[in-house]
């Protein structure tokens, strides 16, 4: 049945009192557990989006102006770096412990915690516009850096527990877009809200303000969560996540689940390229302002726009990624050609870094945002292709811890070699990690877990409806006579 008739079919019926429309697939006593599409799916991925945008906009809120805020705290660049880090640090020992709570706890309870500390630490930070209150503002940061640990594994878990076999992909690239926007945000909105006056007065005012309407916004979520977010759909939206459902909470272990991963070679290649791409987005997108300042100086909101291009232009990837994942199943193919074409862009980007021109600058970021953010969805679906039947949320935690870690070293080596011998060196630094992320990514064997379970329930269930028909043809043109033989 297609979706538009089962939606129409879905309303016909409302005063029987069905609340919620439907895609029921056919199915039958042979066909495996009944399945189905709700609408609602869609209303679930924006709302994440929204309170992952809403968080990751705070990541780079401080970095994209860090000279301003050296100046309004009296701090210099290294700790405000750590406004930034602090996100990747947090991640790395609270991932294992949430992905335990998401696996027994389920998503409408990660997904309240994850905007109770975003709120509560925008709150914070209201509090620290003094140029004595740090230690609050950090405080505040820390806060919200421990949302994100709720957040980033989230989107190939709820693009798993409730879009079809056909939009699971594109379902990942939504859920990614909310956490690419909010970045976009963050490099454009700071700099315009915040500019660089002398006057401390006037630029706690400014500080103050932006503060505020994110402690708003994250308010709002926060309440909009508790009263819309849904666990999961009632029936399942493929056969994948039937047979999911099926296994007794008795019978997962979380740490053997980590041991089956860690065992799962392909699986640990994609962590470390994974690792490496998106360490390398982190220490540009944490460096940029210092990067951009060094050659164009007083071009703080440039810095910002730039920013912006290249989060704008990786969103586009990602969307385009996760349709043409849907319709090809090319994982490996695609994976392997976005990495090859990030490492290209990334050399153009560091070639022309310092020619004078920031419309080039403008081109060129935008470039690699293409290819470098554009690869996030695509590392989140091939391990759960990869580690099927696994918890997408535990796949996902460990792609994610390896690129905070990532993040953080080349985030610090590459801040200490632009000090020391300039932006080109630096990214030449990050040029040589790509190039060793994409040869590991040609090693990685494409192992499609998930597809070929849904494959194979297909196949199933069209041998045994093959068998009914045949068997009830057999029966129609059963001879009335006796056979010759009885004769």
């Amino acid at each position: 049945m297609s979706e538009k008739a089962a939606l129409e079919d879905s309303d016909a019926n409302q005063n029987h009192g069905k609340l919620e429309a439907a895609v029921p697939e056919p199915a039958g006593h042979d066909r495996g557990q009944e399945t189905a599409l709700y609408r609602r799916r869609w209303l679930i991925v924006l709302l994440f989006s929204s309170y992952s945008l809403c968080n990751s906009f705070q990541w780079i809120q401080y970095g994209i102006i860090s000279n301003i805020f050296m100046k309004f705290y009296s701090v210099d660049a290294f700790t405000i770096n750590w406004m930034s880090m602090i996100y990747m640090l947090t991640y790395i020992p609270f991932i294992f412990p949430v992905t335990w709570l998401l696996d027994r706890k389920g998503l409408r309870i990660i997904a309240i915690v994850a905007t109770a500390l975003n709120c509560a630490g925008t709150w914070v930070k209201v509090a620290s516009v003094k140029p004595n209150l740090f230690f609050v503002s950090f405080l505040g940061q820390f806060c919200c850096s421990c949302a994100q640990v709720f957040i980033l594994g989230m989107p190939s878990k709820i693009a798993s527990v409730w879009f079809g076999s056909e939009e699971v992909s594109t379902a990942c690239s939504i859920g990614v877009f909310g956490n690419q926007l909010g970045i976009a945000i963050g490099f454009l909105v700071p700099p315009i809200l915040v500019p660089n006056v002398d006057d401390m007065d006037e630029l706690a005012h400014h500080i103050s303000i932006m503060f505020y309407i994110t402690a708003g916004v994250a308010t709002f979520l926060f309440v909009v969560v508790i009263f819309v977010f849904q666990e999961r759909p009632k029936l399942p939206p493929t056969q994948a996540q039937a047979t999911a459902r099926s296994i007794p909470p008795e019978q997962y272990s979380y740490t053997a689940s980590i041991r089956r991963l860690l065992r799962n070679k392909p699986f640990i290649l994609l962590v470390v390229s994974y690792g490496l791409n998106v360490g390398c987005f982190y220490a540009v997108g944490t460096l940029l302002n210092q990067m951009i300042i060094e050659h164009y100086p007083n071009e703080e909101v440039n810095a910002g726009r730039i920013g912006l291009t290249i989060v704008i232009a990786g969103m586009v990837g990602s969307l385009i990624c996760g349709v043409w994942l849907d319709r090809t199943k090319t994982y490996k193919q695609t994976t392997l050609a976005i990495y090859c074409m990030t490492l290209v862009g990334m050399i153009v980007y560091a070639a022309t870094l310092s020619l004078g021109h920031l419309w080039v600058v403008f081109i060129t970021a935008g470039s690699l945002g293409f290819f470098m953010t554009g690869y996030l969805p695509l590392g989140f679906e091939f391990a759960v292709e990869l580690t099927y039947p696994e918890s997408e949320g535990t796949s996902s935690g460990l792609l994610n811890c390896s690129a905070q870690v990532f993040g953080i070293i080349f985030t610090i080596a590459q801040g200490e070699i632009i000090e020391r011998y300039g932006t080109l060196a630096g990214n030449i630094f990050l040029c040589i990690f790509l190039l060793i992320g994409t040869v590991i990514t040609g090693l990685i064997k494409s192992d499609l877990r998930r597809q070929n379970a849904n494959l194979l329930a297909k196949r199933e269930a069209e041998r045994n409806t093959t068998g009914q028909d045949y068997g009830a043809t057999a029966l129609l043109s059963k001879p009335e006579t006796p056979p010759l033989s009885h004769l």
